[in-house]
């Protein structure tokens, strides 16, 4: 199960209508209990760099990310925070991970967050995990508070 909070799960709705025709990216930091069960305690909120067609495709820029990764190295954020994923919206299209998303896979172990978002709202939020033949994703239980 992933956990985030009200307050961080409507900034990333927010992201998902400004950015909308264009799919919104950022990063989840948080911690991992022992368990497995996951807590999102900040954003990496990042502009869509993708090139080409970003209604379709997203990438988050790399600075958001170097920084964020500065950042839990130098200990300036809780030493058991790391980055646990990404979000990504998915403009007039379902919240489910489509075969460009498994394409671009990597990192077996982040979570994918997505938004589906229809005519400029945002819709609905799920969660995946890549499956352990990295052949497709797993639903991850998303509670918000």
């Amino acid at each position: 199960m992933i956990s985030i909070p009200a307050d961080l799960m409507q900034q990333i709705n927010d992201a998902a209508e400004a950015a909308y025709p264009e799919e919104c990216c950022g990063l989840l930091a948080g911690r991992t209990a022992a368990n497995g069960d996951i807590t999102v305690t900040r954003l990496g909120i990042s502009n869509n760099v993708a090139s080409g067609d970003r209604s379709r495709r997203f990438e988050v820029d790399p600075k958001v990310r170097f920084d964020l990764m500065r950042a839990l190295d130098d200990g300036d954020i809780d030493e058991a925070e790391e980055i646990i994923g990404h979000y990504h919206s998915h403009p007039n299209h379902p919240a489910r991970p489509s075969e460009h998303d498994l394409e671009m896979a990597f990192e077996p172990d982040l979570i994918w967050l997505i938004i589906g978002v229809e005519n400029g709202r945002a819709t609905d939020a799920t969660a995946w995990g890549l499956n352990d033949a990295a052949s497709g994703f797993d639903a991850v239980a998303i509670s918000s508070n």
